[in-house]
């Protein structure tokens, strides 16, 4: 964990006391400007403290501040300044979110005590996202892989609608589309809790009763009820539950939400889903595509709109393109390869769909099914060439 300390003053023999009285306890960078500054965040950084004086030329310390609160937002900052005004600090505390506000010429002993409390809240900040990011990770870890454990058929149709999904955002630059991602690959989490007889039946076409219906209808309230007490999965949670609302307000849930109040991940989604399910069916996506069309009210026409020029340019891409494999035992195969076929029990029985990333859990899954019931061999995975 970095505790690195960047100073920033226009004035050398200012850095330079820094330097002399400080450095036995802490380890110091400096910049003679805002812009250089910023450079050495962009280069050198993370630096657990970043101070800057206020009055510099170019670009004064709440600026260089703003700027510095982008680029590494964790760093914890300190303003000094000779120009004591209330103004002054009012704008260090609210522009920069500057930690700490101190007066120029700043007495050794009280700056030291100062970077102490500085570094120790930096500690506080980069520990709680580590753990934060962890549990995160962790839990999105199991969730998959209990769906793919459970409902290999659902795992491998949320794998696709995240490909999807991937491929949709990429088309539009959109950034920060990792909430999007996983909502599409965890808006399926829902039917690890439906009765297998029940989803055999639905997908063979058999009839199924009123009860079993309103179990299916359900299946994204039951997943936004298990996300919803993530951390950080709550505007994900909110996607998987609107998953299947239609854009006129119509179908589950039944609110008053409806057009632009749905969130627009649960708009994308919903044409993302009905593409893949007609595709299943046979037909071609511009098929797919064209069909949707017909049905008003389902969806944001913008949305489908964009989902055509999506599909025309990169569905054809290699991101969906044919890769290699390889033909390997079950005793040969490893964490992190990738299926390029489903793997079966020997009597016909789906254990894991293709394009499933083996896990811990899949892999311990295959073996125990192997035990038990024997699985067929060999299987095919993507070729390291």
């Amino acid at each position: 964990m970095s505790s690195k300390i960047l100073f920033v003053d226009d004035e050398p023999n200012v850095l330079e006391a820094y330097q002399r009285n400080l450095r036995k306890r802490f380890v110091i960078e400096t910049a003679t400007s805002g812009e250089l500054g910023l450079g050495l965040i962009s280069q050198r950084g993370p630096y657990a403290v970043v101070v800057a004086d206020m009055q510099m030329p170019a670009m004064n310390g709440v600026e260089f501040l703003i700027q510095a609160q982008r680029r590494a937002p964790d760093s914890v900052r300190l303003m000094l300044t000779g120009n004591a005004d209330q103004q002054t600090a009012v704008e260090a505390v609210n522009q920069g979110h500057v930690y700490q506000f101190l007066n120029k010429p700043c007495p050794p002993d009280l700056l030291a005590q100062a970077l102490d409390g500085a570094i120790r809240q930096y500690q506080l900040i980069t520990a709680e996202r580590e753990l934060l990011e962890k549990t995160l990770n962790g839990s999105i870890n199991m969730l998959t892989g209990i769906l793919a454990s459970a409902e290999p058929h659902s795992f491998g149709r949320g794998e696709r609608l995240r490909d999807y999904m991937r491929a949709f955002a990429s088309s539009l630059n959109m950034t920060q589309t990792w909430e999007l991602e996983l909502a599409a690959m965890l808006s399926q989490i829902g039917y690890v809790t439906v009765p297998p007889k029940v989803l055999e039946k639905k997908r063979l076409g058999h009839g199924i009763t009123a009860a079993e219906e309103n179990v299916l209808a359900r299946i994204p309230e039951i997943g936004a009820r298990l996300l919803a007490n993530i951390p950080r999965l709550e505007a994900v949670a909110r996607i998987v539950l609107y998953q299947n609302k239609n854009y006129d307000g119509s179908g589950f849930p039944s609110d008053s939400v409806a057009a632009d109040e749905i969130p627009i991940g649960s708009r994308i989604l919903r044409i993302l889903s009905d593409l893949a399910e007609l595709e299943a069916s046979g037909l071609a996506t511009s098929k797919a595509l064209e069909r949707m069309q017909t049905r008003s009210g389902c969806y944001d026409p913008q949305v489908l709109d964009s989902t055509f020029a999506c599909f025309d340019v990169y569905l054809s891409a290699p991101t969906f393109a044919k890769v290699s494999s390889k033909s390997i035992t079950l005793k040969e195969l490893r964490i992190g390869q990738t299926l390029t076929s489903n793997v079966e029990t020997n009597d016909g029985v789906l254990i894991v769909c293709a394009r499933t990333k083996v896990s811990q859990m899949t892999l311990e899954k295959l073996r125990n099914f192997d035990q038990i019931q024997g699985i067929r061999q060999p299987i095919h995975v993507e070729s390291d060439l």
